[in-house]
């Protein structure tokens, strides 16, 4: 869309610079010299000197002024880039690649936008570099509910502990480092104490993102004390800082120049995509997806934020809606009240329930079903009656809850069977990795955990086993079976009968603390049906 003004403008081309403001409206103008014999004449009256004489005389004076708005976010970004790109070999690489591969920079544009306009807003409000828009793509290629195995996640990819200090909440219904807005203005603050703290360095700030302040400030201090320069291309930093910011730069001096690379930007559309709307109370998210005429699993892309099948009961309480949907979602949720916005079912207590086993049960939490039902302990007794909100759809069908999202990466082969290790009291990854014989970062990253993470009693964990299918030297068939103990057995006459061994026996079946196994018991097995003794 285009503008015509029809008012003169006057604009001086000399001792003045047009403003970011009016880079941003893009003004074209036809430019033509005027000498102007009055504004000379003034000029001597008033004692000018003859060069600021001789910038007056250059005003230009046009009628007609296209103003063109800027109509693709990218473009916004692009236009205002300030960080200096040098011309290196680090940098060349990381360009290279992605204009290799065009179909990454799509697939981070589709991912980006509903969000980037947002960002882009609060960069601009903040008056920080345009270049920190493109930090998501670095960080998680603009993936939200992405997981690190390093136990960073969501789109800017926060650990646990600088959440916390930026104001991130995390629990077991919600995980602000996941939330969109939470998490872009939480980045964002950080990002402007380490400018500060770097003295307005931003390829400085932009390593401490990454690898931390502390890192990037003895590197700093060892190059000061070895007389060497103390810039980020001179500083000794852990490889994947060192290509970190070159591919972030890398990045901006390919969307700078677009045409010269011969890539068209995807456009995303320079105005809000979604909003914000307050819904002041829980809800399943089955629901607020069908209130809002939307699939749950496009509600969730937009508030990955939460864990589970509903908002979290302690808030947030507002939800990212598109635009289009806003309107429908408001009126059908002001005729819902707060009780009928979750599912309940009403349990009756039994011998040797507890609270915790309830909840688990039920996919929720004890402190959600000691609040509804007032309970001042985890203390219940048999036949007590509780009230319990439930999902509303099977679990299987909010896609992006955690729940779901782990089973999807447990259930990806990494080798040619997979066992499931009930998790003990004392157990640690360590400690099981080498049990199983698998390296223990493996283990996490099969359980979508991270290495540190403390194992919560009776938590699954899968291990795989073996070399995956095609591998070289996997010839045998294996499978998971039980067999049922019989009168006479023991645990070598079985392990020897399957080609097997006993302590692999007693680790698959938890069987560490019985001395004896019984007839009728259900061993669980993991054997190649090519080897078993006959």
């Amino acid at each position: 869309m285009k503008f015509k003004l029809s008012i003169p403008v006057l604009i001086l081309l000399t001792g003045c610079q047009m403003t970011s403001e009016d880079r941003s409206n893009d003004v074209q103008t036809t430019l033509t010299p005027v000498v102007a014999p009055s504004v000379k004449a003034s000029n001597e009256d008033h004692g000018l000197d003859s060069a600021t004489e001789e910038n007056i005389a250059r005003l230009i004076v046009t009628e007609d002024v296209t103003v063109e708005p800027i109509d693709n976010v990218w473009v916004r970004i692009a236009e205002q880039m300030t960080i200096p790109i040098p011309d290196n070999a680090r940098i060349a690489k990381h360009r290279k690649w992605f204009l290799d591969h065009p179909q990454h920079l799509k697939t981070v544009s589709q991912r980006a936008e509903p969000f980037l306009y947002l960002i882009v807003e609060e960069l601009e409000r903040r008056g920080l570099p345009l270049e920190l828009a493109l930090l998501p793509v670095v960080e998680s290629a603009v993936a939200p509910v992405a997981d690190s195995h390093g136990s960073a996640s969501g789109m800017w990819q926060f650990v646990p502990g600088t959440a916390t200090q930026y104001g991130l909440e995390q629990n077991w219904w919600y995980d602000g480092r996941r939330d969109v807005l939470a998490s872009t203005s939480a980045a964002l603050t950080y990002m402007e104490y380490l400018s500060r703290r770097f003295d307005g360095d931003w390829l400085h700030a932009l390593a401490s993102y990454n690898s931390g302040q502390g890192r990037v400030s003895r590197s700093i201090k060892r190059n000061q004390k070895a007389g060497l320069a103390t810039d980020f291309w001179s500083l000794s930093l852990p490889k994947e800082t060192e290509a970190y910011v070159p591919k972030l730069l890398a990045l901006a001096d390919i969307l700078q120049n677009a045409e010269k690379y011969n890539l068209t930007l995807p456009v995303i559309d320079n105005e809000p995509a979604i909003q914000q709307v307050d819904i002041n109370s829980q809800i399943d998210l089955a629901l607020a997806a069908d209130l809002a005429g939307m699939d749950v699993a496009q509600l969730q892309r937009l508030n990955p934020g939460f864990n589970q099948w509903a908002t979290a009961p302690d808030g947030p309480h507002t939800l990212l809606i598109p635009n289009e949907n806003v309107a429908q979602f408001e009126t059908a949720l002001a005729k819902t009240d707060a009780k009928g916005r979750l599912n309940w079912v009403r349990y009756k207590v039994k011998s040797g329930d507890s609270l915790s086993e309830i909840a688990q049960n039920y996919n929720t939490s004890s402190k959600i079903i000691a609040s509804v039902n007032n309970l001042d302990s985890s203390m219940i007794k048999i036949g007590q009656a509780l009230l319990i909100p439930m999902a509303a759809k099977d679990l299987d069908y909010y896609k992006f809850s955690e729940s779901s999202r782990l089973t999807r990466r447990q259930q990806k082969p990494a080798g040619r069977f997979k066992i499931v290790h009930k998790v003990q009291s004392g157990d640690n990854l360590w400690d099981i990795s080498r049990a199983y014989k698998v390296n223990y970062k493996s283990l996490a990253k099969w359980n979508n955990i991270a290495p540190k993470d403390t194992l919560k009693v009776n938590q699954k964990l899968v291990v795989w086993q073996g070399k995956k299918q095609g591998s070289a030297n996997g010839k045998g068939i294996m499978r998971n079976i039980t067999y049922k103990v019989r009168q006479g057995d023991s645990l070598a006459r079985i392990a020897n009968k399957f080609n097997v061994r006993i302590k692999d026996l007693v680790r698959w079946n938890g069987l560490a603390k019985q001395k004896y196994i019984q007839p009728g018991q259900a061993l669980r097995l993991y054997i190649d049906v090519t080897k078993v003794n006959t």
